[in-house]
């Protein structure tokens, strides 16, 4: 037998084998591992969309909380997992777009994983503490002017400031306790703390403004093009089988289109996406030099 026909005999039989496993794919429960705390907005839209895999495929899918290191830990765990469709991860903007470049990392975003679908998308809320002057945009923009003086100072004398970045939700505990004056956060736990009267919303990162805060300004009205969306999804070790992510992502894209769960992300102000992975793989790369200048404009060095 020629090397190249037994070589060809082989490559058949490996692909052939792959489809078998993701049409007989689930046949035992599917672990979705989730970087957060249970309770916040990620771990809740993981919960809805695991319910929905559960009785589409006719398998447990069963969120798992992996905490630590900004969702470092969790991210490393499904990179080094088995690419059988059996670990899910289900992540967001930070493990992706913004971690790697604040912290060592042990795993690659771009090639240790296999994107599925973006479950739904939201703009961050501008908050500060009760303790601000401001009641709106403009005044917390001339009230931030006025105490430029204080970074000039520090310039001139020398002195060195440094960006402290937050993991998870953290930045919004501090908010409302005072240790922090201001900061961007999601937008349930902002109506949450706004409505206890411990912070006060004054605009949203989006291009326009949210239906759900219809009174709350958008930047953009203010700075022409700023924009800022942040995205939760699902995800796969490498080399899963291509089977197994389209079928995922299939049913992801009807879960997205079902009024039921379009009405319980959109009281979290999300907006239900749905994506293929082309399009979400597309959306890493492209947002990757948006966060890379974040980063260093607010000069957060490697840790």
């Amino acid at each position: 037998m020629k090397k190249g026909f037994a070589l060809s005999i082989a490559v058949g039989c490996t692909l052939a084998a792959s489809v078998l496993r993701a049409q007989t794919w689930p046949q035992r429960p599917v672990k979705v591992i989730v970087p957060y705390t249970a309770g916040g907005t990620t771990d809740t839209q993981a919960r809805i969309i695991s319910e929905r895999l559960s009785v589409a495929l006719g398998q447990q899918f069963i969120v798992e909380n992996r905490v630590g290191a900004g969702g470092a830990i969790a991210a490393e765990f499904v990179a080094k997992s088995t690419a059988d469709g059996y670990t899910l991860f289900f992540a967001g903007t930070t493990q992706f777009s913004t971690l790697p470049l604040v912290q060592k990392v042990n795993y690659d975003p771009l090639k240790d994983f296999a994107p599925i679908s973006i479950l739904g998308t939201n703009p961050l809320v501008l908050g500060v503490h009760i303790s601000v002057p401001a009641k709106t945009l403009k005044e917390f923009i001339e009230y931030v002017k006025a105490h430029v003086s204080a970074a000039l100072f520090a310039s001139r004398a020398g002195l060195k400031m440094t960006h402290i970045p937050y993991k998870g939700a953290q930045a919004v505990t501090d908010l409302v306790g005072g240790q922090v004056q201001v900061s961007f956060g999601n937008t349930s736990d902002m109506i949450q703390h706004s409505k206890s009267g411990k912070i006060k919303m004054l605009a949203v990162t989006g291009e326009k403004r949210m239906p759900q805060l219809p009174d709350l300004p958008a930047i953009a009205e203010f700075y022409p093009g700023f924009r800022t969306i942040v995205w939760n999804g699902l995800l796969a070790p490498y080399l899963t089988p291509k089977a197994i992510i389209d079928r995922i992502a299939q049913e992801a894209a009807r879960a997205a289109r079902d009024p039921d769960i379009i009405e319980r992300l959109n009281k979290m102000g999300i907006d239900a996406l749905g994506n293929t992975p082309a399009e979400f793989a597309a959306r890493i790369r492209s947002e990757a030099p948006l966060w890379r200048d974040a980063v260093n404009a607010a000069d957060i060095r490697q840790e």
